[in-house]
């Protein structure tokens, strides 16, 4: 059979699959997942994300413990120094009728071991939601905090040091225009 021929019955096969298969609604469609040294990690996750949580899954699964039950699957991570890290985590659910519809909760974790000044954020994708904060001095981490549709949203993470601002970012959560 010529190359031509075969990508005509393909292409008409999956054409026919198509018309065939009923269309899964956002509901249905699950989070797909790569695991990432046994961390599940959302498959659209930044390369960034993937190697911070590839640096100490051990300690990226603890942060998932502090979101609770069910906030299993990586979204979004960033390190800043030596100061703190940032994680987002799903359970994998929708909310809504679209695909970012998804819950998320952030955590930041105070990496320097002594308490400090700390501030966390979290806006969802839709700007009548007002944004969820956790501010004060901490030792450990700012949060665990939580949007019911926050899949498109950013986390704002902010730490000082004595009268310097050593962490002052915004992070972007899911792969979202």
């Amino acid at each position: 059979m010529n190359t031509a021929l075969r990508l005509g019955s393909v292409a008409a096969a999956l054409l026919a699959l198509t018309v065939a298969a009923p269309a899964a609604t956002a509901a249905e469609t699950p989070t797909a997942t790569v695991s990432v040294q046994g961390v599940a990690v959302d498959t659209h996750a930044s390369a960034g994300t993937k190697r911070i949580i590839a640096a100490d899954a051990g300690v990226a699964a603890a942060a998932a413990n502090v979101c609770g039950a069910g906030y299993t699957i990586s979204v979004s991570a960033a390190r800043y120094g030596t100061y703190g890290t940032t994680y987002t985590w799903t359970n994998g659910k929708t909310t809504g009728s679209n695909y970012e519809d998804r819950p998320i909760c952030a955590v930041f974790f105070n990496d320097t071991g002594t308490a400090h000044s700390m501030r966390l954020k979290l806006s969802d994708n839709y700007t009548a939601t007002p944004d969820v904060e956790d501010s004060g001095t901490f030792s450990e981490y700012a949060g665990p905090l939580y949007q019911n549709k926050g899949y498109c949203g950013q986390t704002y993470s902010y730490m000082k040091v004595g009268s310097t601002v050593v962490v002052d970012n915004y992070m972007r959560i899911g792969a979202c225009d």
